[in-house]
């Protein structure tokens, strides 16, 4: 069993205790937006923040 399955139980339809974040920046982590955003945020700030989390996904 996963120890932190949100993400999957999010995607079965169930109701979850919060949204789960799923940050993948491989392709754009040397857009200057992104880095902009990354000097001023640590990693978990980024995923726990909607606002944050949002525009680094339409970026």
């Amino acid at each position: 069993m996963i120890k932190n399955d949100l993400f999957l139980r999010a995607l079965e339809g169930e109701n979850v205790s919060r949204p789960p974040v799923w940050m993948m920046r491989q392709a754009g982590r040397y857009l200057p937006e992104f880095m902009k955003i990354k000097e001023q945020y640590d990693f978990f700030t980024r995923c726990q923040t909607p606002e944050l989390a949002s525009e680094i996904t339409i970026q």
